[in-house]
């Protein structure tokens, strides 16, 4: 059976929460690669930058949608949320448009569990963390589509 330490990408490029989104975007272009782990000054996993995060900076500013109730304007988009989504669109650092607490694998996840992620999720890039929670890799669907070809 396949594991994700028989497919995954051990020479990790990461970026930190500081980085400019101008140097992220450049490195996942210049790589060819769709997400970038971001590491704190320890090292550690703090989230996952990828092209979808950098991507929404080209959306327009959602406009809330309202109803009305008894003269009562009501939203039907929370205030979090909206908040959200204005922060990655105004982002000037990875840290304003990384995901925090990205989903990650061990080295002995199998292949189709790592599949139904990416499928289930719409995950491109997935960190692989050891027992520690140390990164050790990083699986993309690039390297579960390479097992096709190896059969």
């Amino acid at each position: 059976m396949v594991q994700v330490q028989d497919i995954m990408t051990t020479d990790v490029i990461s970026v930190t929460p500081q980085t400019a989104i101008t140097e992220a975007a450049r490195i996942l272009l210049d790589n060819h690669i769709n997400g970038l782990p971001v590491l704190d000054d320890q090292g550690k996993l703090v989230g996952i930058l990828c092209q979808s995060d950098l991507i929404a900076q080209q959306k327009r500013l959602p406009v809330p949608t309202l109803f009305t109730l008894l003269d009562g304007y009501i939203p039907l988009t929370s205030a979090k949320q909206l908040e959200k989504e204005v922060q990655k669109i105004a982002a000037y650092t990875v840290k304003q448009a990384m995901s925090s607490e990205p989903v990650t694998v061990k080295p002995d996840t199998s292949l189709e569990a790592v599949a139904a992620l990416m499928v289930d999720n719409g995950f491109h890039t997935i960190p692989v963390v050891d027992q520690a929670g140390n990164l050790v890799g990083v699986v993309g669907k690039e390297d579960v589509l390479r097992t096709l070809l190896a059969e």
